[in-house]
């Protein structure tokens, strides 16, 4: 699928349609709580990338994890139409988040899990569905909930 592509850095382009592929590909081959779990091991790299590059730290919050998840989609992705992440809304211990780009909706479960769980002080992460494309929603609506430490 990705012959004429190198992926030997991950800042590289590639369509959006092939990383669709590839994670169709992953779900059908390897079953979608695997793809779940690419997507939590992905997740934990981008907070590590994120962490790394100073655009978070020690003390940076779920919602400030998801803020660099909305700003980094909007800037590495290249969509004419604009398409990323939004937050829809927030408390204490939890979040809405919106996806509206066409990313692989069962492996941004993992992603948003991998990201949330990785933050200091938070346990008991669970990510769930609050609308799906799938059921006929615009689009797919993510509620991320934890539990904090004191």
């Amino acid at each position: 699928m990705a012959e004429g592509y190198d992926l030997s850095d991950p800042f590289n382009k590639v369509p959006m349609q092939l990383y669709n592929d590839m994670c169709n590909w992953l779900e059908n081959e390897l079953g979608q709580f695997n793809l779940i779990r690419v997507g939590r091991q992905i997740g934990e790299s981008v907070y590590n990338s994120l962490k790394a590059n100073n655009v978070t730290n020690e003390k940076s919050t779920p919602l400030d994890y998801m803020k660099a998840l909305v700003y980094a989609a909007s800037t590495m992705v290249q969509d004419p139409q604009g398409r990323g992440w939004e937050i829809v809304s927030h408390d204490k211990s939890s979040i809405v988040m919106r996806r509206t780009q066409t990313f692989n909706s069962k492996l941004q479960l993992g992603l948003l899990a991998g990201l949330v769980y990785k933050c200091k002080n938070v346990f008991g992460v669970t990510v769930d569905y609050q609308e799906k494309e799938a059921n006929g929603a615009e689009y797919d609506t993510y509620i991320i909930r934890w539990t904090n430490m004191k």
